[in-house]
């Protein structure tokens, strides 16, 4: 009865929305380590709608009758001649019904990350209307937990997390490409981009993969399957660990641990669509596990404050700092 209101709850609000203690080195210092700018200081290259995966859609869930969809995003690459350049990858919001990789608060994160230095990924991924692929497992796990007017949005969950794990795969897969160092990744999202930003930070690399096997859906040969989902930090914009509960709670499993990467958490304190008690339960998790964390509570705030001050500094202000702290990047 718990686990059914826990979930009511949840998804009832989602649907509002339309380390040194982690048991991972902290990298010395040494010039293997990127460098970025504390100002915006390089022109931004942007190349648009670069294919990173397939995923299949169905008809009806689970239904014979599909088609393949191309998993896009882009690109933000600082116009400079480093050799040695971190990456964020950033996964938009909309309650896994709506959003893309267009929408401008992606792409200012991305401008803001990739003028100071950083490579810049914005991706699209399938939403609930593309009714892409579910395990097995989830569905008498739904229809015994939710309400039926909440189930297709859970079954949405899957496929938008099995894409963004191949968006990060793919970026490992092209890291030299950009002139990425893969020792310095960042990955961030606001409200269900930053449930599965969390979800790449916590989860091992068999989660949201290996669910599905290659018959059910070949589309996972497109995926980069033999590459890492390592991530070294994450950005947390009003978002929830509900996507690890959920992996938890199906497989018997527990990924919140000491290996999680460090997570910078902003949450406000009024938000009617994730509640802000669901940021206390992250920040929770990280407290028990020791992982390095930060947690901001925006006094006063709802759902997607993107222009909220803490003692006067912007949200992509305390990211940058969290990030070069947390890599310890070196900064000009």
């Amino acid at each position: 009865m718990m686990k059914y209101i826990i979930y009511t709850l949840i998804f009832s609000l989602l649907l509002m929305s339309c380390n040194k203690e982690n048991n991972e080195e902290i990298p010395e210092i040494n010039e293997e380590i990127p460098i970025v700018t504390t100002d915006a200081t390089y022109e931004v290259l942007v190349t648009s709608d670069i294919v990173y995966a397939e995923g299949l859609s169905h008809t009806t869930i689970n239904g014979t009758n599909t088609r393949v969809k191309q998993l896009k995003l882009d690109a933000y690459v600082p116009n400079n001649t480093n050799d040695n350049r971190p990456a964020v990858l950033l996964i938009h919001g909309g309650g896994f019904i709506s959003g893309s990789k267009d929408v401008p608060q992606m792409t200012n994160l991305a401008n803001y990350f990739a003028s100071r230095g950083w490579v810049a990924f914005s991706i699209n991924y399938r939403l609930q209307g593309d009714l892409g692929t579910i395990p097995s497992a989830w569905i008498p796990f739904a229809q015994n937990s939710l309400e039926p007017s909440q189930i297709d949005q859970f079954y949405a969950i899957y496929p938008a997390s099995r894409d963004v794990k191949a968006a990060l795969r793919w970026l490992h897969a092209n890291a030299s490409n950009y002139k990425i160092n893969t020792d310095y990744i960042t990955v961030g999202g606001g409200s269900a981009g930053a449930v599965t930003a969390t979800m790449l930070g916590v989860t091992a690399a068999e989660d949201y993969t290996e669910e599905i096997s290659m018959t059910l859906d070949p589309t996972l040969a497109t995926t980069n399957l033999e590459q890492s989902t390592k991530v070294h930090t994450v950005l947390d914009f009003w978002g929830s660990g509900i996507s690890v509960k959920i992996i938890n709670d199906l497989y018997g499993k527990e990924r919140f641990n000491a290996s999680n990467a460090p997570i910078i958490i902003m949450h406000g304190t009024e938000d009617p669509t994730v509640l802000f008690s669901e940021g206390e339960a992250l920040r929770d998790n990280y407290i028990a596990t020791g992982v390095n964390h930060a947690f901001y509570p925006l006094e006063g705030k709802g759902h997607g404050p993107w222009n909220a001050t803490v003692n006067g500094k912007r949200l992509e202000d305390l990211c940058f700092d969290f990030m070069v702290e947390q890599q310890q990047l070196k900064t000009e």
